[in-house]
């Protein structure tokens, strides 16, 4: 059973002059409907997050915060809704992890606004409460163990500075670097408890598939297969596709369902959450290719793209592994 947790409220956080707004999950919704599978997705109504279970990541002042109309930072906007949007975010994922608890399958969470920037202090870069990071923590409270996968192509600064000390949640990156945030350095590997469980692969500008499925290979999938999560959650960002305008790295539509395929072989019970991705002609189509996977029912688009490989990261990360892990 794959659940599709996605409410209209959704569209109410919106500015039409940032890249952010509320067309990218109309996008997605009306390709959907255009996609073979659509009878067969359950859709689910999210319920909002309350301040309790968001303090259990992030600081009173920053839900505080959170609460202005405006901007929370240079690239953070807010409207009269957003602080109620922001919490039904968090509160979608929440519902998804309910779910597959109760029923098993898995998830695409189409939410926003996005999380994976928002550390513990600081709402940042679209981001106003961290969706992964909070549900993750929910899970881990529970006893789960959880694996975290950010395929944005912005490193997820703040899911990585919540888990940054603690081991029951391991968390992967690939990103571009240098570009924003400019962290997710192969030497972030976290700390005190949490040493090992951050993996990060800061990728050149024009990376490709070829590198980025040898990190896979080699490096994530062992490390995750060793580390045996309980449930993964995907950071699931398209500004990693070719064609995408705050992009950088040159991943086709067809590569993110190789990604589902990778981690299926790890966890089943896999939970995507909408991040960044801002070409609203392959945006949805990099949802629908995903969500093809998790349903099994796999779609394939014409979709081309050659980049550079990255064997020097490899190597680089490879190394500082294992230290940690049998890679």
């Amino acid at each position: 059973m794959t659940f599709i947790i996605y409410s209209d409220d959704y569209l109410l956080h919106d500015n039409p002059n940032h890249p952010e707004n509320a067309n990218r999950l109309k996008a997605i919704i009306d390709f959907l409907k255009k996609t073979p599978f659509y009878e067969k997705l359950e859709f689910i109504k999210p319920e909002k997050a309350n301040e309790e279970e968001i303090a259990k990541v992030h600081s009173i002042d920053m839900i505080e915060e959170a609460k202005n109309i405006g901007w929370l930072d240079m690239d953070t906007y807010t409207n009269e809704y957003s602080y109620e949007i922001a919490k039904l975010a968090v509160g979608g994922v929440i519902k998804a992890c309910k779910l597959i608890m109760e029923r098993g399958g898995n998830a695409f969470c189409l939410i926003r606004p996005p999380g994976h920037h928002a550390t513990s202090k600081k709402s940042m870069g679209f981001c106003i409460f961290n969706n992964v990071a909070i549900a993750s923590n929910f899970l881990a409270e529970k006893g789960y163990k959880i694996l975290i996968f950010d395929h944005d192509v912005h490193h997820g600064n703040g899911t990585q500075e919540i888990f940054y000390s603690r081991n029951d949640v391991l968390y992967q990156s690939i990103h571009l670097y240098p570009h924003y945030p400019m962290t997710g350095l192969i030497n972030e590997v976290g700390w005190k408890e949490g040493e090992g469980y951050t993996v990060n692969a800061p990728l050149p500008h024009g990376a490709g598939e070829e590198c980025i499925e040898n990190l896979l290979q080699e490096i994530f999938i062992p490390i995750a297969e060793e580390f045996s999560p309980d449930f993964i959650l995907i950071s699931a960002g398209f500004d990693s596709h070719h064609a995408d305008y705050l992009g950088g790295m040159k991943l086709t539509v067809n590569f993110f369902g190789k990604v589902i395929e990778y981690f299926k072989e790890v966890q089943n019970k896999i939970i995507c959450c909408l991040e960044g991705g801002y070409n609203l002609e392959y945006l949805p189509k990099c949802v629908a290719k995903e969500i093809s996977h998790l349903i099994g029912n796999p779609m394939n688009f014409d979709d081309e793209a050659k980049g550079k490989d990255c064997n020097d990261v490899l190597q680089g990360l490879k190394k500082k592994m294992r230290e940690y892990w049998k890679v």
